[in-house]
């Protein structure tokens, strides 16, 4: 029987989006005396949720735009990840190094960094290096004009595995997921949503699900959804673009974050799954949605950075693993520069519909909880749980994500895969921390994918195909010229 068809034909809640947002909501609602669908397009997190920084952080920029509530509101969240999902989240140090005559100063950052630690309920993590501990805790500095370094606390994830385990923890509870099924317009009756026309991306199959209310959760897509009731805010795409570089070319004992001497926006390095890291672009994405890619200018400003820092590192582009885009779904509130644009979701609501999009990785369980609290105006069935409660059993726990393995590969093929790019660069992040894509894990994946999955010799050369052109296309550093 078909996937489509093995569905009630009717839910009390039905979810569009299988990013951090759609989730986290699912999530929620499983465990809140629904019956709840939640349906992804492509694959879970294969949009903005795959692409991000990987940080889970309490945006310390915020500071300095006054969003003083959303800082205070991200550094609580980031402390509650770190206590309930320890593998999924690790605390990770950063040292932000202090140049004379460079903003902000020593006094400024002091100011903020202790503010940062009065939102946090760990009391304080920040201190300042004089620049000798500096240059010691962080070999390879600048040194010219050097006075020191902050050191503070903010945390890392891997952004697919997250989504993954919301979606998991979701369906333990007894909601249903479906990736690669695509919402394609919505139904109304009598001027109420009433559910939605869905579509199998894999079969072509269609079918018409009823549902008691539907949560538009689809990000940076989100005003574009066939038959929904005005209201969407305007969306401001923004492009955030990484480069991932070997950890032996790019040693780093933890995070650095500095400003780009450029235009003193800021920028990162930092560890992540035994490769380094460095980002971040803020650019105004006029492009296609899907699919963006990181341009040469966005490489060139991401080096020309790190080359400013750490002099002796001498890295170019052709020392890179991989590179990555993402679009943010920034709700366009006017700011004249892309970085100045409030991280801040959005929601609306119409009979029957609820739509959310915009907010941060590190929030989404704020802007989950606050849909579901408009949602259960509709569905009074709908009993959120204590804000206190735990997101995620323990049970679920897995082990804190080091280098891809083939081992590591052989668990997760089953966990809702359809294609060979979702075990190798959501389910593992195997294909940006490891040479030429990984390459040297294609054949063995697809053998394992051959016993669990029953793929024949035709898929799996279909699929090392696809898999392959579409890692040129999207993430080969030596693609960008």
């Amino acid at each position: 029987m078909s996937r489509l068809a093995q569905l009630p034909a009717r839910v009390d809640l039905l979810v569009i989006g299988g990013g951090i947002t759609g989730a986290g909501i699912f999530r929620e609602a499983a465990r809140a005396g629904v019956s709840v669908l939640l349906v992804e397009a492509r694959d879970y997190a294969s949009g903005t949720s795959s692409w991000s920084s990987k940080l889970v952080h309490g945006g310390l920029r915020y500071l300095k735009t006054g969003e003083w509530r959303l800082t205070a509101e991200s550094v609580r969240e980031r402390e509650r990840l770190l206590r309930e999902a320890p593998d999924l989240v690790q605390s990770l140090d950063f040292v932000m190094p202090l140049y004379r005559g460079i903003k902000p100063g020593k006094t400024t950052m002091r100011l903020g960094l202790w503010l940062y630690d009065r939102f946090s309920s760990g009391g304080a993590h920040s201190r300042f290096l004089p620049a000798a501990e500096a240059s010691a805790a962080q070999p390879g500095l600048r040194a010219e004009n050097l006075l020191g370094a902050m050191r503070y606390q903010d945390a890392r994830t891997d952004d697919c595995r997250l989504v993954w385990r919301l979606i998991e923890q979701g369906q333990r509870d007894g909601g249903l997921a479906l990736n690669y099924v695509v919402a394609e317009q919505l139904l109304q009756a009598q001027g109420r949503v009433c559910g939605a026309t869905l579509r199998d991306a894999e079969t072509g199959e269609s079918r018409e699900i009823a549902a008691g209310l539907v949560i538009n959760a689809a990000g940076v897509w989100a005003d574009a959804l066939p038959g929904q009731p005005a209201g969407a805010p305007r969306l401001r795409p923004l492009r955030g673009s990484h480069l991932v570089f070997p950890q032996a070319r790019l040693p780093l004992p933890q995070a650095v974050g500095w400003l780009h001497p450029r235009d003193q926006r800021p920028v990162f390095a930092y560890p992540w799954q035994g490769a380094t890291l460095l980002g971040t672009t803020d650019l105004d994405h006029r492009e296609e949605l899907w699919n963006p890619r990181m341009q040469r200018a966005e490489a060139d400003y991401l080096l020309e950075a790190l080359d400013w820092l750490l002099p002796g590192a001498g890295l170019g582009l052709g020392d890179a693993l991989s590179s990555y885009a993402g679009v943010r779904p920034v709700v366009d509130d006017g700011a004249d520069k892309p970085s100045a644009a409030s991280r801040e979701s959005a929601q609306w609501a119409s009979p029957g519909y609820i739509g959310v999009t915009g907010g941060k990785l590190t929030t989404f369980r704020v802007t989950a909880r606050q849909a579901l609290r408009a949602a259960a105006q509709q569905l009074p069935a709908l009993r959120l749980a204590a804000d206190a409660a735990a997101l995620f059993d323990r049970a679920l726990s897995e082990s804190p994500a080091e280098l891809p393995d083939l081992a590591q590969i052989g668990e997760r093929v089953g966990e809702q895969v359809f294609h060979l790019d979702d075990l190798l660069l959501r389910r593992s992040r195997a294909g940006l921390v490891l040479p030429e894509g990984a390459e040297a894990l294609i054949e063995p994946a697809l053998a394992a994918c051959r016993a669990q999955l029953a793929w024949d010799d035709q898929r799996c050369a279909a699929e090392a195909g696809r898999y392959r052109e579409y890692w040129r296309r999207q993430h080969d550093p030596r693609g960008l010229g």
